[in-house]
């Protein structure tokens, strides 16, 4: 009597999802610049160094001009 199965596994192709990233898909966002980003670290600094003077002189208790 011949089995209903065969002895060996028989590859199975698993269908897999195609993720592509969502940055692709924006055609109208380009890559940001080094430049930029630059600029932005540069402006953080500069309003956290304006939050730190502000603090210090409200501590110290000096007049505001």
């Amino acid at each position: 009597m011949p089995r209903t199965l065969p002895t060996r596994r028989m590859p199975r192709h698993h269908r897999l999802l195609h993720r592509t990233s969502p940055l692709r898909h924006r055609a109208g966002a380009p890559t940001p610049r080094t430049s930029d980003l630059v600029l932005a670290l540069l402006g953080t600094l500069l309003l956290a160094a304006f939050a730190l003077m502000a603090a210090c002189a409200l501590t110290a208790g000096t007049p505001a001009p």
